[in-house]
């Protein structure tokens, strides 16, 4: 499995929009079958070799974006930690499925399970699991995570782009909720499709790693059988994580998802943002964008 996750040598064509970047290789028609999916949707698919855009769809909006990224973070967290050897990813959580923290509502959506090990926890994105890895972090580890993957600045994929905004936590609820996504912290598509691709150069290049290989199995299993399930229905196998958030004011939801395909030999991230909706219609929108993609085999 590791060696299936040598990176593809890509070139690239084309304009800032990344429509068509080699021969044969037209990302239009995906691109439009997922506006017709989700008119609003932002995507952004991002060549792994080179960092260039492919496609995207509502590029200038995704620049500006910036959102609370919810449960799409876990991974980017997950992989640091074990990486820097400071989590055992065969630990096991028991899970009942309530989770409240600093007064808000977190209770996981997975079905009932026995305790989840970390490849486990990533596929159901549990919030119990992930709020006990938070409560590993010191004071400032959660930047010093995140800072290499490029998610905290800006990408220079587009003009007028805007910046994450983050802020440190200083309390242990404070850490708990900004490693599940949902406070503290604020990205744009375009920032999460450099981290993302951050990502799959890290599992490339270390792919025997205790790190490399929980990610990217838990990753797998997301978008095959757990939360970002809906992702497999486009016939491209992915390696991916939904996201859902809210804004800070008001009830209504936004949804992400954020993958590497194919899995076994990752060529590109794609992003899907929803500026009201779920995670999983999210992966639905990144479905039917593979659907329609050069990725996808007669």
């Amino acid at each position: 499995m590791a060696a299936c996750w040598a990176l593809a040598s890509v070139a690239q064509a084309g304009g800032p929009h990344g429509s068509a970047t080699r021969a044969g290789e037209d990302w239009r028609p995906a691109v439009r079958a997922a506006r017709l999916l989700a008119p609003q949707a932002r995507v952004v698919v991002l060549n792994v070799a080179d960092g260039r855009l492919r496609a995207s769809s509502h590029l200038a909006e995704a620049a500006r974006t910036l959102a609370y990224p919810g449960s799409a973070l876990k991974p980017l967290a997950l992989y640091g930690l074990i990486a820097a050897g400071r989590w055992d990813p065969s630990r096991r959580v028991a899970c009942n499925r309530k989770l409240s923290i600093g007064g808000r509502s977190l209770n996981c959506s997975h079905p009932p399970a026995e305790p989840m090990d970390a490849r486990q926890a990533l596929a159901w994105s549990c919030n119990t699991y992930f709020a006990n890895l938070a409560d590993r972090l010191t004071p400032g580890e959660l930047r010093r995570l995140l800072a290499p993957t490029g998610l905290l600045g800006q990408t220079g994929l587009a003009d007028g782009e805007a910046t994450a905004v983050f802020r440190d936590p200083r309390t242990p609820d404070q850490a708990r909720l900004a490693l599940l996504g949902v406070e503290g912290v604020r990205v744009t598509p375009l920032e999460f499709a450099v981290a993302y691709r951050w990502l799959a150069l890290q599992l490339a290049a270390h792919p025997s790693s205790t790190a490399a290989e929980t990610v990217r199995a838990g990753l797998e299993d997301s978008a095959s059988f757990g939360m970002a399930g809906a992702a497999s229905l486009g016939g491209v196998p992915m390696a991916g994580k939904t996201g859902t958030a809210s804004a800070e004011a008001g009830a209504q939801t936004h949804g992400w998802f954020v993958g590497l395909a194919p899995s076994n030999a990752p060529r590109v991230v794609i992003v899907v943002y929803l500026p009201a909706g779920h995670g999983s219609d999210a992966a639905r929108v990144a479905a039917e964008l593979l659907a329609h993609s050069p990725l996808r085999q007669p």
